[in-house]
């Protein structure tokens, strides 16, 4: 297991931007974009190794990854 697969990675439709926007909460929000979901969710994936490794670099400590049920709860909260 890469450490970003413990992150939550998200793809949603953008009926602002017209396309798909990939995220992680965690670590940033609109991290990528584009027309095929499945192509933002691969590049989504490297974006968020790219962002850990990045934290890793410059000696930040990684923020602690929701579990899926600390995601659903969170969000509960929002809406």
């Amino acid at each position: 297991m890469k450490p970003g697969d413990r992150y939550v990675k998200i793809v949603e439709w953008s009926e602002e931007d017209g396309c798909f926007i990939g995220s992680s909460p965690e670590l940033f929000y609109g991290g990528c974009h584009g027309e095929d979901p499945v192509a933002v969710f691969e590049e989504l994936c490297q974006v968020v190794e790219e962002t850990v490794e990045l934290y890793r670099q410059d000696g930040k400590p990684l923020p602690p990854p929701f579990s899926g049920r600390d995601f659903v709860n969170a969000m509960q909260r929002i809406a």
